[in-house]
């Protein structure tokens, strides 16, 4: 997948280098709100927030692309956990940024007030198919989140995701908002693509932002939504999938010949 400039108007947008943006709204304890739009509200989007937005640059590169692969036990602990909203639930992956060839272990478990709070390690891009390397990592975060009966448990990858991603700063809010396209998930030697559909993600502290509120307006509402775990639904619909079905039923199912392929 190469990055291509589909959105004419984010080179129009002032940059904004990762430091600063790390800096100003690294929100690693954050509330994120999803939204599943179609492809064509990008470009509105981006016109609306243009006058109060700034985009990630990153050696002249503003649309990046992310490959993250999911690991879970055999029994899909984390999957099930998260599909029965358990409060000890966790996610585990591995993140490609594909441009630069640097990898991320990362860990996200729930926070206070609905907030997520992601934890990262430097992760080495030949090692992004095992978690292997970053038990210890691991197994700091379940202790500290009292997820100790989950240290020693086989983690194994579940669930590849690809696409294209660009990134914004709300300097007013000091939020972010991520654009999501060319979305792709491939589990089990099968392949699942949403090519009109875009997943937006604002990324704030408790209140909303702009960018929600213009969502609002537009008649866009947050959904639930897990990249992987919607993901491995859509593949498998012999797992429990309660939280998601709403979506799974707008935005995953017709034409299903048309998205799935073996």
């Amino acid at each position: 997948m190469t990055a291509t400039m589909a959105f004419p108007s984010l080179y129009a947008l002032p940059r904004v280098g990762l430091a600063e943006i790390e800096e100003r709204a690294a929100l690693q304890s954050r509330v994120d709100r999803k939204y599943v739009v179609p492809v064509g509200e990008v470009g509105w989007l981006l016109d609306t927030l243009g006058p109060s937005a700034a985009v990630l640059e990153i050696e002249g590169v503003r649309h990046f692309t992310y490959e993250s692969l999911y690991f879970d036990t055999p029994e899909l602990t984390s999957y099930r956990m998260t599909a029965h909203r358990h409060r000890r639930r966790f996610k585990i992956r591995t993140r490609t940024y594909v441009d630069s060839g640097t990898c991320w272990l990362e860990v996200k478990v729930p926070g206070p007030r609905g907030s997520t709070i992601k934890y990262r390690a430097p992760h080495q891009p030949e090692h992004q198919h095992t978690v292997g390397a970053g038990r210890s990592f691991l197994e700091e975060i379940f202790t500290r989140h009292d997820l100790a009966a989950r240290i020693g448990a086989e983690f194994g990858p579940t669930l590849r995701t690809q696409y294209l991603r660009f990134a914004l700063l709300l300097p007013a809010s000091e939020s972010r908002v991520t654009v999501d396209t060319h979305l792709r998930w491939t589990a089990e030697g099968r392949e699942l693509q949403l090519p009109q559909t875009a997943i937006v993600e604002t990324k704030t502290g408790s209140a909303a932002s702009f960018a929600d509120r213009r969502l609002w307006q537009r008649g866009h509402r947050p959904v639930a939504i897990s990249k992987y775990a919607t993901g491995l639904a859509a593949i498998r619909a012999d797992l429990p999938a309660a939280p998601w079905q709403r979506v799974l039923r707008r935005h995953f199912t017709a034409p299903r010949e048309d998205m799935l392929h073996a």
